[in-house]
């Protein structure tokens, strides 16, 4: 019996980390990276500014 309680534990660890990696790893559809691109191509922007202005 002991031998069995040492056996479920990885299975029970296996089935942890692949419900932890289907959580992580899903699509989120709702989050964007609009927000974060529009933010580099106004940095993009005003670094070829200064760049230009010297």
């Amino acid at each position: 019996m002991a031998a069995l309680a040492w056996l479920l534990i990885p299975l029970f660890a296996a089935i942890g980390a692949g419900a932890w990696g289907s959580w992580a790893g899903r699509n989120r559809k709702t989050i964007g990276d609009g927000h974060e691109l529009a933010g580099y191509t106004r940095f993009r922007e005003a670094m070829e500014k200064s760049r230009t202005d010297a």
